[in-house]
């Protein structure tokens, strides 16, 4: 049952992005003065066109316009020069607020709870990582700085017709009341309706995934029409979202474009009236009308950026909301006297009040091997999380050395205890990059011994560039079996005490699987490894092996042992040689 990550209330919101912004104040101010450069600059045209209007009207010469003229034009190559360093500067600015959220999402989202990501499911966490982050980036990068632009040369402007003329400039404001009742009415419905927009992608995003994902099980269990009608119905949602939100921009737009035709018309009549009252002149009248109109470009970026914005707030909301998901651990700072894992009255629920695991008590030896065997959906994976420490316990206790797993700093719990599943993931850059992941410090030597552990140095070798080979994406296309030797390899550099292998060799073929194995015999000699079986023959190879059934463990001994007793396991065992 998947868990939605939570969101940045408000108030959380609001200080988060005030401290992100506050961190580049500089930043902000530098663009703010040129800005302000750029429209006092920008302002010369209207104020000189009007002055050439009155000093025409007053009989001037050539001479006095000639000089309007040559002051617009150094006006004019001055806004120009500005305007690129000021663009220069804001786009510069936006990157680095970008960068820094970006990497401060990514630290935080790598930083998560196991259990919080397992519960959360893919789509949420798809979501956010693409969606949410392509929304505010977007934002970010061309947003800040046209809102910086558009409310500086709002405020420049503003003033300067008040001091051309102050009652002529009156004419400017009958747009306000429109332009405030139009976007007070949209701002109350946009962060629902946003917030509904972004549900509905986060939905998709998941549906579409697990099924790509899951399409052999799709296929095999004929799921495919269940799996279509939910993309219908996940596709409907979303259309019907996203013509929530067009609707209340079908509101929005036109009324900002009536509030600014209006103050236009309403100037020329007003400033008309004056006129033949006597009481400004006809330049005064054309230089407030020309800003009036100069008015539009800025205060048009700006509904347009509020609309953009409102759309990357509930990003950004979505993004800030998870920093708000509390550790699942506390670190009590006690150390781990030996290598000893005991496991006490553990039991475990996905959902309250229905638990998978029913009070297990296990006790491992140091060095021991123990194949946990049992049919699907018994617990088997679910025990194998707890003895790695990914979840903590419903109930009871997993201790190393005295001390509770989940009191241990992740960073030393790995030291103690890994698990390794039977996905196997490889990332974007060298295969030597990729087995740093788990020891950021080894050197050539070090990687070349750990895939010699696994069976892996042959082929390794023998790639385009070697170690230096770009693998992943796009690069060469490691085979699922050379995939998980990378995944055991970075294990072997990680060196934990004990491991929890989760049918780590299940999707290989079985021949791969029994080689690759053989091959780590060599290398957990030694170490405390619980195998969560598939194939049995790693409950043969084991010291003991463990039955687990509807959540508690039914048997437990050597192989031998199990196999005389005629038991469950005895059944399992032959049930799976005469396959």
């Amino acid at each position: 049952m998947s868990t939605t990550l939570p969101i940045a209330e408000a108030p959380q919101l609001r200080r988060d992005a005030a401290a992100l912004l506050r961190r580049h104040s500089r930043g902000f101010t530098k663009v703010g003065l040129l800005q302000a450069v750029a429209a006092t600059a920008g302002l010369a045209g209207p104020f000189l066109l009007g002055r050439i209007v009155d000093d025409v009207a007053g009989g001037a010469g050539p001479s006095a316009v000639d000089q309007a003229v040559i002051i617009l034009v150094v006006a004019v190559l001055a806004q120009s020069v500005t305007v690129r360093y000021a663009q220069k500067a804001s786009m510069v600015l936006g990157e680095t607020i970008f960068a820094q959220l970006r990497e401060e999402f990514i630290a935080t989202i790598t930083s998560l709870p196991l259990s919080t990501v397992e519960k959360a499911g893919t789509g949420d966490l798809v979501g956010r990582t693409t969606n949410d982050i392509d929304r505010v980036q977007h934002t970010v990068r061309f947003g800040i700085p046209r809102v910086l632009v558009a409310v500086t040369t709002i405020l420049l402007t503003i003033v300067a017709a008040a001091l051309t003329s102050w009652i002529v400039a009156l004419g400017i404001v009958v747009g306000v009341p429109i332009l405030l009742a139009a976007v007070r009415w949209y701002l109350r419905r946009a962060t629902t309706a946003y917030l509904r927009e972004s549900a509905a992608y986060t939905a998709m995003n998941g549906t579409f995934t697990e099924t790509v994902e899951g399409a052999r099980t799709v296929e095999a269990l004929a799921l495919a029409h269940r799996r279509r009608r939910r993309t219908d119905d996940d596709l409907v949602e979303t259309v019907e979202a996203e013509w929530a939100t067009l609707k209340l921009r079908q509101v929005l737009f036109p009324a900002v474009d009536m509030a600014f035709g209006l103050p236009s018309v309403v100037v020329l009549l007003w400033g008309g009236w004056l006129v033949a009252q006597g009481e400004v002149t006809i330049g005064a009248v054309t230089t407030v009308a020309l800003y009036t109109v100069q008015l539009m470009g800025p205060v048009w970026d700006l509904i347009f950026w509020v609309d953009e914005i409102q759309v990357a707030t509930v990003s950004l909301a979505r993004i800030f909301g998870v920093s708000e998901v509390r550790p699942d651990r506390t670190e009590s700072g006690e150390e781990p006297t030996d290598e000893h894992i005991v496991a006490e009255g553990v039991t475990y629920a996905y959902r309250e009040g229905h638990p998978v695991l029913h009070g297990i008590d296990l006790d491992l030896a140091v060095g021991e091997r123990l194949a946990i065997v049992g049919p699907s959906g018994a617990g088997k994976s679910t025990f194998g999380r707890m003895l790695a420490g990914v979840h903590p316990p419903s109930g009871g206790t997993v201790r190393v050395g005295g001390v509770p797993l989940v009191d241990l700093p992740l960073t030393d719990l790995r030291g103690h205890v890994a698990l390794v599943t039977q996905e196997h993931h490889v990332f974007v850059g060298t295969l030597a990059d990729n087995l740093r992941l788990a020891k950021a410090a080894a050197d050539d030597a070090e990687i070349a011994a750990a895939l010699g552990a696994v069976d892996a140095l042959g082929w390794a070798r023998a790639l385009p560039q070697g170690l230096a080979t770009e693998v992943g994406s796009g690069g060469f296309e490691l085979s699922p079996a050379q995939a998980q030797q990378v995944a055991l390899a970075r294990l072997v550099l990680l060196d934990p005490h004990t491991l929890v292998l989760d049918e780590a060799t299940s999707l290989i073929d079985p021949r791969q699987a029994r080689d690759l194995e053989a091959s780590l015999a060599g290398v957990l000699e030694g170490r405390t490894v619980v195998a969560i079986a598939h194939r049995l023959y790693t409950a043969h190879d084991a010291d003991r092996v463990a039955v687990i059934d509807g959540g508690r463990i039914t048997e437990i001994g050597p192989h031998a042992d199990l196999v005389d007793r005629g038991g469950e396991y005895a059944s399992l065992w032959h049930s799976w040689q005469s396959e």
